[in-house]
């Protein structure tokens, strides 16, 4: 038997005989009135003499972080939502069999409640002293070693309920993360947007460039894709009326995962009828803007050990500009393919020589040789049509659309264009695009009729952006990966690796 295995079989025994005594077990009956972080705050400057004259009683629950023994005292820490707070269970303060209670039978992991007036020690911790405690759960598996178990990557992110329990950093990323939401969610409904909710599950894939997953519906007989993006449902709600909407919602893409990418994402989604790509621009600056000084309390913020200030105006930088002048691509042969493919290939990149799109190419160009020196935050505009599919085409150069990506630390964080609301350009791109599908799996594998036949019945012009959640979070509590900042990231199982 494992060491492991021996600690919980004590653990069992220890439970059940718990329940002999007659002891409920998982009691529910305990309501704690405070909270660690707010007594430590507020009793923080108040001297252990005032402590005494007040004898306050206050009541937590929370987990066993540690115990050790001095004779007749028992220090402990517990743990609730907010922080630790150190307790003193002293055998002066409690009848002799609940000290005993304590001393034998709770262990590092349950959860307790107690009840006791405030000291301070020596040092000047504050400290609860026992009066009554209770068990509300018995751990029945220890806790991981602190310096060790969690500097497992795997398990951190395998196991997050124990991640959470042992590491206030990963408590304070999700914090950060319902903040900024919150934030945004805020900016847009004083902004005048409505927020809405489209299919999570949709009869045609669309809305961008990305394999599906696929699913069945048996009542429905037929296939349902797990959604891309909510892009030509939001664009449906502009054609009925809405002019301003927005979603906060997830997306799924059958992709493989990194750093950058998990299968499954947040994305914030807005429309805004009569507005421009460089409208949105303005909006997307005042909103990160904002973000900082809620979040951080300053524009500058720090990310893997770079200062990135967000105080507008930001950079901008055309597309082919950025390919020649960061990417080091000779302007005289951005449309030479033969030329092109080598050069590519002197850099180790692979591109599809089987694909007909010069634009596909240099956005693969661009992926590999560009985006990781975007540190400030950089607006890139005027993508090649070919792979602006949605987007609106540029008045003065039509082979280019009115269309820009955001990024920050060398991430795509946003992308936002002019809309596209001719139908007949539509259906073209549409069909242009079916034709490539052999090479391209990404590709929408049939055109969304019912989408042309809203754009027929006439949608305003307008712009629209999607904004990675996830990446925001990522740059806002310097995490480096992003399964950092999803509670519950997709892994292999154990058994496939």
């Amino acid at each position: 038997m494992s060491e492991e295995h021996q600690v919980v079989k004590v653990r069992y025994d220890k439970l059940e005989t718990i329940e002999k005594m007659g002891i409920k077990s998982y009691p529910n009956d305990f309501r704690p009135k405070d909270k660690a972080k707010y007594l430590k705050e507020i009793y923080r400057d108040v001297s252990s003499e005032e402590l005494d004259k007040k004898d306050l009683e206050f009541s937590l629950a929370g987990r066993v972080m540690a115990k050790r023994e001095m004779g007749k005292l028992i220090f402990s820490h517990i743990q609730d939502e907010t922080d630790k707070i150190q307790i003193l269970v002293a055998k002066s303060e409690l009848p002799e069999e609940e000290f005993k209670f304590f001393r034998k039978y709770i262990d590092i992991g349950d959860i307790v409640g107690v009840k006791g007036k405030l000291i301070k020690t020596k040092t000047g911790e504050i400290t609860v002293l026992v009066r009554f405690f209770k068990l509300l759960t018995k751990a029945l598996r220890p806790l991981p070693e602190k310096y060790h178990g969690l500097r497992d990557t795997e398990l951190r992110y395998r196991m997050r309920y124990l991640d959470l329990i042992m590491n206030q950093k990963a408590r304070e990323i999700f914090r950060t993360r319902t903040q900024i939401i919150q934030y945004i969610r805020d900016y847009f409904i004083s902004e005048g947007f409505l927020e809405v909710e489209t299919p999570m599950m949709h009869p045609i894939a669309g809305g961008a460039a990305a394999k599906p997953f696929i699913t069945y519906h048996n009542a429905l007989g037929m296939n349902l894709y797990l959604r891309i993006a909510p892009e030509l449902y939001l664009k449906r709600l502009l054609v009925g009326g809405f002019e301003r909407v927005f979603e906060l919602n997830r997306n799924f893409r059958n992709e493989g995962v990194s750093s950058k990418h998990n299968p499954e994402f947040t994305m914030l989604e807005f429309y805004e009828a009569y507005a421009t790509y460089e409208d949105l621009m303005k909006r997307t600056e005042e909103l990160f803007f904002g973000l900082a000084l809620e979040i951080k309390g300053t524009p500058v913020i720090t990310y893997q050990g770079e200062e990135i200030n967000l105080t507008p105006p930001w950079k901008r930088i055309e597309f082919l500009n950025a390919l020649t002048s960061l990417g080091g691509v000779p302007a005289e042969i951005l449309k030479d393919r033969e030329k092109l493919f080598n050069f590519a290939k002197e850099k180790g990149i692979e591109l599809n020589l089987k694909d007909p799109r010069i634009g596909k190419w240099w956005t693969k160009l661009f992926e590999e040789l560009v985006e990781p020196k975007l540190i400030q935050p950089t607006f890139v505009i005027k993508f090649p049509v070919e792979v602006s599919p949605l987007a609106r085409r540029n008045d003065e150069n039509p082979d280019f659309a009115d269309r820009f990506e955001l990024y920050i630390a060398g991430k795509e964080v946003a992308n936002a264009f002019s809309e596209l609301n001719d139908p007949r350009d539509q259906r073209k791109r549409f069909e242009e695009q079916l034709k490539l599908r052999e090479i391209d799996e990404e590709i929408p594998p049939e055109i969304d009729e019912d989408f042309l036949r809203a754009l027929e019945y006439g949608m305003p012009p307008c712009a629209g952006e999607g904004i990675g959640i996830d990446r925001i979070v990522m740059i806002f509590t310097d995490s480096p990966s992003i399964r950092e900042v999803i509670l519950f990231p997709h892994l292999r199982r154990k058994e496939d690796l």
